[in-house]
């Protein structure tokens, strides 16, 4: 299985909140504070399980008759399904060839039942939990500005996880699978 997950367009929480956090009023730093951001926001997808920012997910599954789980979540749509053959081009597979399904928690499956001559399949689909930083909810923009906050005044000897202040405010979001 493959997973490429389209970079977000915008930051998961506003540059102007992490100034204000870290009383910064100048612009020099604006692109360092950004990056900051940035690495606060994967962070938290990483611990909560979910992507931020909805983005494109493109993903490559073997052709089984049974449900597939997609990797990322919430998934919010499912764009193509294309069948990859061993030797010549991707095709799209007809809407009838295959079922899809996303349930309220947010989690994707695909059923490929008449795969033609595909050995695997390309999903690509949107996933994400809001368009912009404005719909992430406030506790977990909260905790990337305090972790992009940490990031800042401590620039050398990061610790590996992120303080125990911003996985309280997190924990709510997080989404874990038993084994």
């Amino acid at each position: 299985m493959t997973v490429t997950i389209e970079p977000a367009a915008m930051l998961a929480a506003p540059l102007t909140a992490l100034k204000t956090y870290l009383a910064i009023s100048l612009d020099d730093e604006d692109e360092a504070l950004a990056d900051l951001i940035r690495a606060a926001s994967e962070v938290a997808e990483r611990y909560i399980g979910q992507l931020l920012i909805a983005r494109t997910v493109t993903q490559i599954l073997g052709v089984r008759s049974g449900w597939q789980k997609l990797a990322i979540r919430p998934v919010t749509g499912i764009i193509a399904v294309d069948g990859l053959p061993a030797d010549g081009a991707a095709f799209a597979l007809p809407a009838d060839s295959y079922g899809t399904e996303i349930d309220a928690g947010g989690t994707g499956r695909i059923r490929i039942a008449m795969p033609g001559a595909a050995g695997r399949v390309r999903v690509r689909y949107t996933a994400g939990m809001a368009s912009d930083a404005a719909g992430v909810p406030d506790a977990i923009r909260h905790g990337i500005i305090r972790l992009a906050g940490e990031y800042h005044a401590r620039r050398e000897g990061l610790e590996p996880d992120p303080p125990a202040s911003v996985i309280a405010l997190w924990r709510p979001w997080r989404r874990v699978q038993l084994a």
